[in-house]
């Protein structure tokens, strides 16, 4: 079987992803994928990875729990999508250790023991520190910016750092990252290699995140200009969405505002490294970076 875990990161898709699959996941249930509703197991995966800690499972536990998490037969189930931001830390405890996510690597080893035969898959959309540690810190019963961090210098924050962690706490589980400004682009990639589908197959909901972002008449343009163009490729629907976004994107809805006394200066160096760690992330081996 395999196991896909899309956790976050926070404030990121704000579950839009689980929601779009969970709308397709009928189509796709015949198919051997298994999108089971949040509430089947966020909180049984996480008590389950506390108890066991670094100790090695039982045997059954990877049965009792594809049991309580799926509907149907485990037995006709190929592919199982699981999908949790706080899987890795609820958002005031991200920080510790002064780095990311403290216990990333260890709750992702002991996920990996319990899907030991399985095929573990990490999915995981990034998000300019920019924007990423105000948000996360107003998600945060935190009235202090940098209790909050626990000593993490923004200037020094990078994604890269957590994804060398994982890689080499458990280097069998590939990672496919992405940035989350670029989400409603690929939007459709995401749903797709998530659900292991073809790119060119329709999907459900293709649209939702692009939706969101531009006008009406923007959004009734682009459909009829779909509709004209039906053999587009996918590079080439990014293509056109994105002079779509560039004529009709809602302001509103795109631009970030950052509620922490930095100056543009500052903020824009912060972008600057993002931009670079991201290329590193897509230098380390057996990590998969999707792009527009």
């Amino acid at each position: 079987m395999q196991v896909i875990l899309h956790t976050g990161v926070h404030c990121t898709d704000d579950d839009r992803i689980l929601k779009c699959l969970l709308r397709n996941a009928e189509t796709w249930r015949h198919e051997g994928v298994a999108i089971p509703g949040p509430s089947n197991y966020r909180q049984l995966l996480s008590d389950a990875v506390n108890r066991i800690g670094t100790k090695r499972p039982n045997d059954d536990v990877r049965d009792i729990l594809l049991d309580a998490i799926v509907n149907e037969d485990p037995a006709q189930v190929d592919r199982l999508i699981l999908s949790n931001q706080n899987f890795f830390s609820v958002p005031k405890l991200m920080f510790g250790g002064q780095r990311i996510y403290y216990k990333a690597e260890a709750r992702l080893r002991t996920l990996s023991e319990i899907f030991k035969g399985d095929d573990l898959e990490l999915f995981m959309g990034l998000r300019d520190p920019a924007t990423f540690l105000p948000a996360a810190f107003a998600a945060t019963p935190h009235t202090n910016f940098d209790a909050f961090l626990d000593g993490v210098d923004p200037m020094q924050f990078r994604w890269s750092d957590l994804i060398r962690r994982l890689r080499a706490d458990v280097p069998e589980v590939p990672i496919t990252i992405w940035c989350n400004e670029d989400t409603p682009l690929i939007w459709g990639q995401l749903i797709r290699d998530m659900a292991g589908i073809e790119i060119t197959r329709k999907i459900t909901g293709a649209f939702d995140l692009f939706s969101s972002i531009i006008s009406r008449e923007g959004m009734k343009r682009f459909r009829a200009f779909l509709k004209e163009n039906p053999t587009i490729n996918e590079m080439q629907k990014r293509r056109v969405m994105s002079a779509f976004l560039d004529k009709y994107a809602l302001d509103e809805e795109i631009e970030e505002e950052v509620d922490l006394p930095w100056d543009e200066a500052y903020i824009d160096m912060l972008t600057e490294l993002y931009e670079d760690d991201i290329y590193t992330i897509s230098r380390i081996p057996g990590v998969t970076v999707i792009a527009p």
